[in-house]
């Protein structure tokens, strides 16, 4: 995602003034926090926002829709990112280069996404939304390492812990950045979260499978009854030479 093309969705339109899905967006927020989520109604926000009932349905399916109205687009950015990477680049660093995408949609707005998130914390519908929401996400993730680990015989069980992993640590940072009100550096706190996990996946972790394809094999040919010593010595001095 570019960066301009994520803050020209959160500030609206191009000169500053609110789009129609905007306006519904802040009604529907300012009724949530007056009266609650379950006391208000589809037609009490666009009552509201000053527009007809067919087109709040235009952008959003449902009320619980309306609370997360940036995703699916994120979830597009996310999507043309990954899309683009680099084949020869560390697929575990380009799916956490990913989920900054996310970061990014949130930290552009810190009121809106602590409102968001103790407006969803109280209500278990929308809990119900979000998980669905973390779960594409996952999903897009898990894709992309698929297919760079086709060749692979655990590729499909790597993608998927490494994606879930992505997830957790993006989301354990991120939503210490919630709960604090929006206090503090979250990019900071999110890219330590993602380097845990890119040491312990990425391509230069300990044991990730993934050594360049000139890396040296060394071969020890010993008789039958060969001393245990002997082999160590024997192994050690082709490491060495």
């Amino acid at each position: 995602m570019s960066e301009v093309h994520g803050q020209e969705r959160a500030a609206g339109s191009e000169k500053g003034r609110p789009t129609m899905r905007d306006a519904l967006v802040e009604a529907a927020f300012r009724l949530f926090s007056e009266r609650g989520f379950e006391q208000t109604t589809v037609d009490d926000i666009v009552s509201l926002a000053g527009v007809g009932r067919r087109s709040f349905f235009r952008y959003f399916p449902s009320k619980e829709a309306v609370v997360f109205p940036d995703h699916d687009g994120c979830l597009a950015d996310m999507t043309a990112f990954l899309a683009e990477a680099d084949p020869a680049g560390d697929p575990v660093e380009q799916v956490c280069d990913a989920a900054r995408l996310v970061l990014r949609m949130y930290a552009a707005n810190p009121a809106f996404s602590v409102g968001r998130y103790r407006l969803t914390k109280q209500v278990p519908n929308l809990r119900i939304h979000e998980l669905s929401v973390v779960w594409r996400y996952e999903r897009t993730l898990a894709g992309h390492l698929r297919s760079r680990y086709a060749a692979r015989a655990d590729g499909g069980l790597r993608a998927d812990v490494i994606a879930a992993a992505v997830v957790a640590a993006h989301n354990y940072a991120l939503r210490s950045w919630l709960r604090s009100g929006g206090e503090g550096d979250v990019g900071a706190a999110v890219d330590e979260a993602l380097q845990l996990v890119v040491d312990t996946w990425g391509n230069g972790a300990a044991g990730s499978g993934s050594g360049s394809a000139d890396e040296e094999v060394v071969v020890m040919v010993a008789r039958r009854g060969t001393p245990m010593w002997r082999v160590v010595q024997g192994v050690e001095a082709a490491l060495e030479g």
